[in-house]
């Protein structure tokens, strides 16, 4: 009995010593899981929304030695309409900046965040994504919207992807089978959330998506992997990565005000469809150059036919709802000139252009999928607008 109980502590020993050689081993991978556990938990979603760098591998993104462009604040900061601090609560918003013909006319910090916090951008990176493609489809770097993906992402073969086209996973329309609810743990999207967590590869998550839920271009489907696919394709037709691309051809030439960093996978490779962090004014500034057909202080950044294409409707969306372009949406009964780059969790970058008004919200909404949410926010960015 006694020898039992002597190997019975040498095993348990092992067993422990082995545990605590994998937790060394493993810790950053643990660290950052248990943080995608708690990631929207109610005491720390607004403090994890302006400090993803401390959970996730990050990579910063150089603003250039430049001056910062100047956001002139106007002489006269505009009222906002009465219903607006009602909804900055129920909506759990924590900034809140209003540009009128270029010129700060609001500006607002919540719930403990500032000015120089530098927020996560969840969808509103889609767009980001769609500028840079604007430009290189603009110089001839991409031949065609028209061209498969598998083209430029010879690794898709076979996949869901395998006969979807450029225009196709820009409009949302891929036909890839996705599941994107954030409350089911076992969703397509909360599956990549623990890819990034554990640094695994996107690419390799994207490739190995391998259902259909229909024919490419025939319906629209949110899909966010879709954007993933547009950074292949990118890195693919210039044999750069992303975040050096935006750079060069984006942040750079715009002065933002801080240094942004991308979240990345555990090889380096930049989480395009939602890990952009800038602080609010930076967004603003984005939204500002999109109002002005991609021209920034005497510069043309985005090609203007490019700016006009990418926010008008083009998706397979259904009647009556919000519409979709090339990586921006639109209003179900949007005015010309009114899109919005949008993401999860009350994030915003609101433009109207015959109004000449650009709003950015962030926020940390846990109801943002509620009913009527997203059309309580348009008609708030609409009353603050029309204002002006």
């Amino acid at each position: 009995m006694k020898k039992t109980w002597k190997i019975l502590r040498r095993v348990l020993a092992v067993l422990v010593l082995s545990g605590l050689a994998l937790g060394i081993w493993k810790h950053d991978e643990i660290v950052r899981l248990m943080a995608v556990n708690s990631l929207f938990d109610a005491d720390r979603i607004v403090a994890n929304f302006s400090h993803m760098d401390s959970m996730f591998l990050t990579r910063v993104l150089s603003r250039g030695d430049g001056p910062v462009s100047p956001l002139p604040v106007a002489a006269t900061p505009w009222p906002l309409p009465p219903e607006t601090q009602a909804w900055i609560d129920a909506r759990h918003v924590t900034a809140l900046v209003v540009l009128h013909d270029g010129q700060l006319v609001h500006e607002s910090y919540h719930r403990g965040t500032g000015g120089e916090d530098l927020r996560i951008s969840w969808s509103v990176a889609k767009s980001f994504l769609s500028a840079l493609f604007g430009i290189l489809l603009d110089e001839g770097t991409i031949d065609s919207l028209d061209d498969p993906v598998t083209r430029y992402v010879p690794a898709l073969v076979g996949s869901a992807y395998d006969g979807a086209t450029l225009r196709n996973v820009l409009n949302m329309a891929s036909g890839v089978k996705f599941n994107e609810d954030y409350l089911d743990f076992y969703s397509d999207i909360n599956r990549m959330g623990r890819v990034l967590a554990l640094g695994r590869s996107m690419d390799g998550f994207a490739a190995g998506l391998s259902e259909q839920s229909g024919t490419p271009g025939m319906s629209w489907q949110y899909v966010s992997i879709d954007t993933h696919v547009i950074g292949m394709v990118i890195r693919g037709a210039t044999g750069r990565t992303v975040p050096d691309l935006l750079e060069e051809r984006i942040l750079k030439p715009m002065g933002l005000e801080a240094a942004p960093y991308y979240v990345t996978d555990g090889y380096g490779v930049a989480f395009v469809l939602g890990g952009l962090n800038l602080r609010s004014r930076d967004y603003a500034r984005f939204g500002q150059m999109f109002l002005q057909d991609g021209m920034w202080n005497g510069r043309q950044i985005v090609p203007a036919n490019w700016v006009r294409a990418s926010t008008a409707p083009s998706a397979p969306t259904a009647p009556g709802a919000m519409q979709y372009g090339l990586q921006w949406w639109m209003p179900a009964d949007a005015t010309e000139g009114e899109f919005l780059a949008r993401g999860i969790y009350g994030q915003y970058i609101y433009v109207n252009r015959p109004l000449g008004v650009v709003i950015v919200s962030n926020a940390a909404d846990k109801l943002f999928r509620e009913p009527g949410v997203a059309d309580q926010d348009i008609a708030m960015f609409r009353a603050i607008a029309a204002g002006f």
